[in-house]
């Protein structure tokens, strides 16, 4: 089936525009800069001469449309090279789209906070969780050969998936006690006492009010995020589709998959980001941090809200209980997100890893990675409405290489020959049986005396999800659409 005049017409200027650099908004007669609003109009299911031009114009389209990084993953050093259109590695117009806001339990957006300092807003809780909206936008995993590429786009680009529009926790969570709701709140009040309720710490340099909650497993951590809104199983602990989303929206800006990078405010000669969010509340004294308050939180929610949507860093000092010197430790921000990784352990939902014993053991000697994207079937038992993505490496180790696939999957899958400086930069760690199997859940992110084993992509699959430890807590987000397609 042949093309129109109108059509051919069409194709012949877009594809001398894109020779010639310009944009789908410069161009003259065409109804919308929605490259799929574009294939509607030039593509005919049923005519190949159509499929075959749509062919030859699709490269053109995602150069102009699609902004991300590659790398070789037989390559130690851990620097991305920027792709697509390097215009929009500047303007950063996904990242750019992410703002803190008040949201309601309803998931409705109370109002959005200043974009630039967030300190002059009501953050208690009374209006709202202090949220980060991360926009709807396109994705895309491409593998070639060692090649590894991460694409973004505003468009739905044939092959790239979508990512819902979710919000996730401005904080590590905490707990309103007197309703046992999980909340991203800044309020040093009673009934947001973080840790693990102690009122006796209260007024002491070691008090828990205003900090997060430690010692949370990931059942306790799903049953309060659900609390937030009867029967719906929009409002959950951080997701294992946000824990990439966060990831991958950093990689592409910062070209490095080394998220404890040194920050670094100047931009490029070409005016890119580079740097990363430097190391993070990891520098801690483990045995000063466990007589100080028992190895739980100790950074106040909201500490870094002078920095509003931005990223950056703002020193901490620790109290003179934990050490006379007055140590002091940076605490990271990413796009409004305060301590994405580092503090202490942030559990992960809708990941579970079936870890069997060595064969010499009785086992099979794999540890089974499976994920999900539907709330509604997230379970601590069994693997119901769950898909196996990979086998993760049982080494204790620094990450050489993940999963990747696809999806983007972050679990680590190879931990052998890596470091803090180079591949992921992020260590693994795991407890594998010594017989039958167990069914571990997910901690990352890292703790404060790790230091550079932290990182957003530092994993450890070891307590199951009704375990928990004092320096382990949850981070909160909520998905608009109860369910998701994977």
């Amino acid at each position: 089936m042949a093309f129109t005049e109108s059509e051919e017409t069409m194709l012949k200027q877009l594809l001398t525009a894109f020779e010639n650099g310009k944009r789908l908004s410069d161009l003259p007669n065409v109804k919308s800069t929605n490259p799929y609003d574009l294939y509607v109009e030039v593509l005919d299911t049923d005519g190949e001469s159509k499929k075959a031009a749509l062919a030859t114009l699709l490269p053109y389209l995602e150069e102009q449309c699609a902004y991300g990084v590659e790398w070789d993953a037989t390559v130690a050093d851990p620097t991305c090279t920027r792709v697509g259109n390097m215009a929009l590695h500047k303007t950063l117009p996904i990242q750019s789209r992410m703002r803190g806001c008040l949201l309601d339990d309803d998931g409705k957006v109370v109002r959005y906070l200043d974009p630039n300092d967030w300190t002059s807003a009501v953050r208690d809780g009374s209006e709202g969780q202090v949220m980060v909206e991360i926009p709807m936008h396109y994705r895309r995993f491409i593998t070639d050969g060692n090649k590894r590429r991460v694409m973004l786009s505003e468009y739905p680009l044939p092959g790239y998936h979508q990512v819902p529009l979710m919000y996730q926790s401005a904080y590590q969570a905490t707990v309103q006690r007197s309703t046992n709701k999980l909340a991203s709140v800044r309020n040093f009040t009673e009934d947001y006492r973080g840790g693990t309720n102690d009122a006796d710490w209260d007024g002491l340099a070691k008090s828990e009010l205003g900090r997060p909650a430690g010692g949370l497993s990931l059942n306790s951590s799903r049953k309060y995020a659900r609390n937030r809104k009867a029967g719906s199983s929009e409002w959950n602990a951080l997701t294992y589709d946000a824990w990439k989303e966060l990831y991958w929206l950093f990689v592409v800006e910062y070209a490095t998959r080394n998220s404890q990078a040194a920050y670094n405010a100047e931009p490029t000669a070409e005016g890119y980001k580079q740097g990363g969010l430097g190391a993070g509340v990891t520098n801690i004294n483990g045995t000063k941090w466990s007589g100080f308050n028992d190895s739980l939180p100790f950074i106040p929610c909201g500490y870094t809200d002078a920095l509003g949507n931005g990223t950056g860093e703002v020193e901490f000092t620790m109290p003179a209980e934990y050490d006379k010197s007055g140590v002091v430790v940076k605490v990271p921000r990413y796009r409004g997100i305060e301590n994405p990784f580092g503090h202490v352990w942030v559990w992960v939902d809708g990941v579970k890893v079936r870890i069997s014993a060595d064969v010499e053991n009785g086992g099979d000697g794999l540890s089974k990675i499976y994920v999900c994207s539907d709330p509604d079937k997230y379970s601590s038992t069994g693997y119901d409405g769950y898909h196996h993505v990979g086998n993760e490496a049982r080494q204790k180790s620094y990450i050489k290489d993940i999963i990747f696939g696809e999806d983007g999957d972050l679990m680590a899958a190879d931990c052998q020959g890596g470091s803090s400086a180079t591949y992921y930069c992020d260590s693994h760690s795991t407890e594998i049986p010594t017989s039958g199997e167990r069914i571990a859940g997910l901690l990352v992110g890292g703790m404060g005396q790790l230091g550079a084993d932290s990182g957003i992509t530092c994993s450890y699959s070891g307590p199951t999800e009704s375990g928990a430890f004092n320096a382990c807590c949850s981070r909160i987000c909520f998905i608009p659409r109860a369910k998701v397609d994977a």
